[in-house]
């Protein structure tokens, strides 16, 4: 199985193979699809109930049972995939891992196990995955369709046409959260504990329904392995007409799920072992939401987060980055002036293609963060132009960004916040230990491009940048450009302090 893997790799040509890791609050899924003339099929799909947001103390940490076999899956799933090229493989944590307190150190063991970095995404960045794998998934209808998808510990509303989002929200209930919250009796469902969990349910929905109830939508879907369940029980009991969930079949099914002797007997029903005891707080959420939101009729589709994942992989590799959309959606919003931003992001580039190797900083992702920055660095002074980097930066963190995840985000926002003024130390700490000192280089280099194109008349690149060691670069402009720059070379005289304050030598000549 791996040697043909392999072989899919090195032929991209041809056929490139990548794959898509969900590591949920209920479960871990992992997705291997090839890619050709960007088409995909998947060839194989993996899960196993994990159970990482059963498995939190009452502190929110991650238990050490729970961790084991978070690892111990990854390590299966680590063995599949272990020859794919870091690029072709998306591995992200949800709201699981969105919560833990210890997930700094749980993400650091779980890589190193798996062999492939793991992102931790915002509510929202996971609805928006959701719903590209669920539009993927269906015919390419017109009309607004509403997505849920019900997880462990939250649930994702959506409402788009094609494959753009309109509204994107995720709210903090999930199948397992509500079974540890709601339904203590081990033994059988109780009417009471199934009434509060609706009860609950239905007032998270109400700071969502004026708005998703205003934009509307033409058909329902429901994706997630709780909505799927629902569907076989309904089934189960002869009231599922044409594949649908109704607001009837539900009232029905709670009826038979309270009625039942225990929770084990829900069998009768298409419950399978796993799932027995979240099946009753999943479909809680859903009879909430079905009249909160009063949908008449929900349709189920496949498609998921990692599908969403797939595509957005598929994305990249062919230059449809929904993260370049997104930077230019900022550069409008607040008004920014791309001339500049484009003088920055050349200027910059030149500088990076030069050092990149020789400082072991040269990737994909590091290239295009200082493009990102080069857009939005200026983003603050829609705030006010005093402590502009502060207010670019504090935007940046603060708002939901299409495509980028926390881990990119943090990352982003330092180079902004970075950019002018003194390089704070406590700033870089936010980091992780070991990515301080490439991000520090990544720095130093947008700092020299915004100095460099501060006349904001040109791009700078009539100049040549060296390593003289992993804290030392020469800059090396010319007599003549500095005598006709004398403000520009003020500001490198003083960059040059300023990065000595960090033990960081630049030398000009």
């Amino acid at each position: 199985m791996l040697s043909e893997t392999t072989d899919q790799i090195e032929d991209p040509a041809e056929e490139r193979a990548i794959a898509a890791l969900d590591l949920g609050s209920n479960s871990f899924h992992m997705v291997i699809a090839k890619q050709r003339h960007g088409e995909l099929k998947i060839v194989e799909t993996l899960g196993e109930k994990v159970q990482l947001a059963a498995g939190m103390s009452l502190e929110g940490k991650i238990t050490e049972q729970a961790e084991q076999r978070a690892l111990q899956c990854l390590e299966r799933f680590g063995e599949r995939i272990r020859y794919f090229k870091a690029s072709d493989v998306q591995v992200v944590g949800t709201n699981a891992l969105r919560v833990a307190k210890n997930r700094k150190a749980f993400t650091y063991k779980a890589q190193k196990v798996l062999g492939f970095p793991i992102e931790v995404i915002s509510g929202r960045e996971e609805a928006r995955l959701i719903y590209l794998g669920v539009a993927h998934s269906m015919a390419d209808d017109e009309g607004k369709r509403l997505v849920i998808d019900i997880g462990g510990g939250s649930t994702e509303f959506v409402i788009g046409e094609r494959f753009e989002t309109e509204l994107l929200e995720s709210l903090h209930m999930g199948c397992v959260s509500y079974r540890d919250r709601y339904f203590s009796d081990t033994e059988k469902v109780q009417s009471q504990e199934f009434d509060r969990a609706v009860l609950e349910a239905s007032r998270e929905l109400l700071h969502i329904r004026s708005n998703y109830k205003g934009a509307g939508w033409q058909s329902c879907v429901g994706s997630s392995g709780s909505i799927k369940a629902v569907i076989a029980a309904l089934k189960a009991i002869d009231c599922c007409v044409d594949e649908e969930i109704t607001l009837d079949g539900l009232k029905l099914l709670r009826e038979k799920v309270l009625a039942a002797e225990s929770i084990s007997s829900l069998k009768q029903f298409g419950v399978k072992q796993d799932r027995l005891s979240t099946f009753a707080p999943g479909l809680a959420i859903l009879y909430a939401a079905f009249k909160v939101l009063k949908i008449k009729k929900m349709a189920f589709n496949s498609g998921a987060l990692r599908e969403g994942l797939l595509y957005d992989i598929v994305g990249r590799i062919q230059h449809e980055d929904v993260r370049h959309r997104t930077i230019s959606s900022l550069q409008r919003r607040y008004h920014i002036d791309t001339d500049q931003s484009q003088r920055v992001e050349a200027t910059c580039l030149w500088a990076y293609s030069q050092v990149a190797k020789l400082w072991s900083i040269e990737s994909e992702e590091n290239e295009a963060m200082l493009r990102w920055a080069s857009g939005i660095y200026e983003l603050g002074n829609a705030i006010s132009h005093t402590q502009h980097h502060k207010h670019g930066a504090y935007l940046i963190q603060h708002s939901d960004l299409p495509g980028f995840t926390d881990w990119a985000k943090k990352r982003l926002a330092v180079l902004v916040r970075l950019h002018r003024r003194r390089i704070a130390n406590d700033v870089l700490a936010e980091l992780e230990t070991e990515e301080v000192q490439t991000v520090l280089k990544l720095v130093v280099l947008f700092r020299l491009a915004v100095i460099l194109t501060a006349n904001r008349v040109t791009q700078q690149t009539l100049f040549t940048l060296s390593v003289l060691d992993e804290r030392s670069i020469l800059l090396d402009i010319g007599d003549s450009w500095i005598s006709k720059h004398p403000l520009t070379f003020a500001s490198l005289k003083a960059e040059q302090a300023t990065l000595s304050g960090c033990e960081f030598t630049l030398e000009i000549k």
